[in-house]
């Protein structure tokens, strides 16, 4: 069992200096690596996790794989409660609802989405119900104990055979003990006429990010935003593609009204409600300053169907309408019904990936017979300045267009990848739309599918083998758009990947930023926009390196992992024209040891440590790197 923890033979000794000289120009003109997030709707990091929707299983939608169920509701007291599938539902989209029968204290309790946190702040809530009742409802968040933390009454407009929406607030005086607490609405059975009322669409929300109506978690935001990220690949990912054609993501079931938006089955194991949907992804770019990179699905589902050539055209019309929806002015039939939702100015988007993952599934073929052809030439003569990207670089090995690269794997593995883009053609860009180290180091066997033994969070070894791939790509960022960590976020009550960038539970003082989110973080807030060359006599490794300036700050930087070295490797790096007595900074990022993780609920085990350094005589400077570390060097 422990072998598996062991450290392969990518172990090597340091004692003399790695000398490094670094040029003044001749580096790569169009370099500029982005970092970015890839969304997918795993792990509960959409419902449950970013989109703050408190009330878990809020609509009572179903699908075959998952049925309408009453997962996470109970009834108040002796009331019962019954799905209905009533013949003038709340609408077409939700046609479930719950009936709640009884004569005294009635009502139904919601335990979120494995609790709800409580604290004082302002919580907005509504609920649509169908019945004939005069009296009041109260709307409470309680602990587990019975006590109540929050109530309030909401005199009720209810008419008989008819849909009335109700709305409320919650002001908690002081927060809770924990997140065991539930969320309820009750009402007085006696005085409803029929004996039951219909309810639907209950919600409830904490402040989101930017007071967004429907929006963001803002713990998770402001982790998003630390990061100072820079795109977002969107909507996925497996859940773009459905297990089936017919289960596949649908943009326009995404918009308008929540009432009007039917949910699906996920490529995980839940449904989703849809109301985390195309416009709140454009909403958050919007937040964060993200540049959008949008996926369209292209004919191919999980399970290995395609649709036919014959069939096609209609999805490749899909995504232009969705491309119209987006971008297009208020005269056309899309952009009306955008600036109808509450967004008139059109956004801009510059690129488009075709599907994904479509190396997979037996989808190659037909990918590159005709499915991606028909999406890139219809998107391209419609839209001629966005860059259309290809699913796999299968497509960019070719010569053919960009391509959407992604790497699961073993840290030895990472390492070993340093040098993969070194003869990479520079003429479609890739994206390095998925990277993460997933599994333990297991005697050079890599990643097995079939039996996986994926680590919970990202862990040292694992975050700098990523450093050292990722130092590959910045020497060759002339050739990639740029790159994410995925998947990005975990709800610990409820995954079914790991790791992950983000992982968080129900309280978001419990939120945990990884190891590899860190790394990302240094690499990201020290953003080279030009390589530059460098020589050294020294080979690559334990010691991995990228070279390059700032062109707005005028700062040389340099950036190092360290992978595997039996001591601690001594530096001496000159850049041209950097002369004696220049100051540098030195920041340096350290773990106690390999396997160290940073977890949901737990202080962070990464040590940053930034030192001041000055130039030699001869313009050097010299420092040393501990192994397996991760380090950034800037000029001031």
């Amino acid at each position: 069992m422990l072998q598996r923890y062991l450290l392969l033979p990518l172990l090597a000794s340091c004692s003399a200096a790695v000398t490094i000289s670094v040029s003044k120009s001749g580096g790569n003109a169009t370099s500029n690596l982005q970092y970015g997030a890839m969304e997918e709707e795993i792990n509960h990091c959409g419902e449950g996790g970013l989109y703050a929707e408190l009330i878990r299983n809020r609509a009572f939608q179903g699908s075959d794989k998952f049925p309408s169920s009453l997962d996470a509701w109970t009834a108040v007291g002796d009331s019962s409660l019954s799905l209905q599938n009533l013949s003038d539902p709340l609408s077409a989209a939700l046609p479930t609802s719950v009936r709640v029968k009884g004569s005294g204290s009635a009502g139904l309790i919601n335990s979120g989405f494995w609790g709800i946190d409580v604290r004082p702040q302002k919580y907005s809530g509504s609920f649509y119900v169908k019945g004939d009742y005069s009296g009041s409802f109260t709307a409470s968040l309680s602990s587990l104990d019975g006590k109540k933390l929050a109530s309030t009454k909401v005199k009720s407009k209810s008419v008989a055979g008819e849909w009335v929406q109700h709305e409320f607030t919650l002001n908690p005086k002081s927060k809770a003990s924990s997140t065991n607490n539930t969320f309820s609405l009750s009402f007085d059975g006696s005085k409803v006429k029929d004996g039951y009322l219909d309810f639907n669409l209950i919600s409830l929300f904490p402040p989101t990010w930017n007071d967004r109506p429907n929006g963001m978690r803002r713990d998770l935001m402001q982790a998003l935003k630390d990061l100072d990220l820079k795109f977002l690949r969107f909507p996925g990912g497996n859940n773009l593609e459905g297990d089936t054609i017919e289960g596949r993501w649908k943009w326009n079931e995404t918009i308008g009204p929540l009432k009007d938006r039917p949910g699906r089955a996920t490529t995980w194991q839940y449904g989703e409600t849809g109301g985390f949907g195309l416009i709140e992804y454009m909403e958050w770019c919007d937040d964060l300053n993200l540049e959008p990179i949008l996926a369209v699905w292209a004919g191919l589902a999980l399970n290995g169907d395609t649709v036919p050539e014959s069939e096609l055209d209609v999805h490749v019309q899909d995504a232009l309408d969705e491309l119209e929806f987006l971008t297009g002015s208020v005269d056309t039939k899309y952009g009306a019904l955008r600036a109808k939702y509450g967004h008139p100015e059109p956004w801009k988007i510059k690129y488009v990936e075709v599907g994904n993952e479509d190396n997979l599934n037996n989808g190659l073929s037909s990918y590159k017979s005709y499915r991606f052809a028909a999406f890139y030439d219809a998107i391209s003569e419609k839209y001629p300045d966005i860059q259309v990207l290809a699913s796999t670089i299968d497509m960019t090995l070719e010569g053919k267009a960009g391509g959407d690269y992604h790497l699961y794997d073993t840290p030895d593995n990472f390492v070993k990848k340093f040098d993969f883009f070194d003869n990479q053609s520079s003429d479609h860009p890739i994206l390095l739309g998925e990277i993460a180290a997933t599994e333990f180091n297991n005697g050079g066997e890599g990643i097995n599918w079939d039996d996986t033994n994926f680590s919970l969070y990202p862990w040292w070894i694992g975050s700098v083998s990523e450093a050292v791939f990722l130092l590959g790509a910045e020497r060759n960022a002339d050739k990639i758009i740029g790159t994410t960590y995925a998947p990005f976020l975990m709800n610990l009550d409820s995954y079914q990947w790991s790791p992950t960038m983000i992982s968080f539970d129900s309280n978001p003082d419990n939120t945990a930023k990884s190891t590899s989110w860190h790394v990302y973080d240094l690499f990201n807030k020290n953003h080279m926009t030009d390589t530059l060359p460098a020589t050294s006599k020294d080979g690559f490794g334990p010691l991995y390196y990228a070279t390059g300036v700032n062109s707005e700050t005028k700062s040389r930087i340099f950036k190092a992992a360290v992978y595997n070295s039996t001591e601690d490797v001594p530096v001496s790096l000159t850049f041209s024209g950097v002369g004696r007595g220049t100051k540098a900074d030195l920041t340096v990022l350290t773990a106690p040891d390999a396997f160290s993780m940073n977890e949901v609920g737990g202080a962070n085990i990464v040590n940053s440590k930034t030192t001041t350094i000055k130039a030699g005589k001869k313009g050097e400077f010299s420092f040393k790197l501990p192994n397996l570390s991760v380090a950034v060097l800037t000029t001031n």
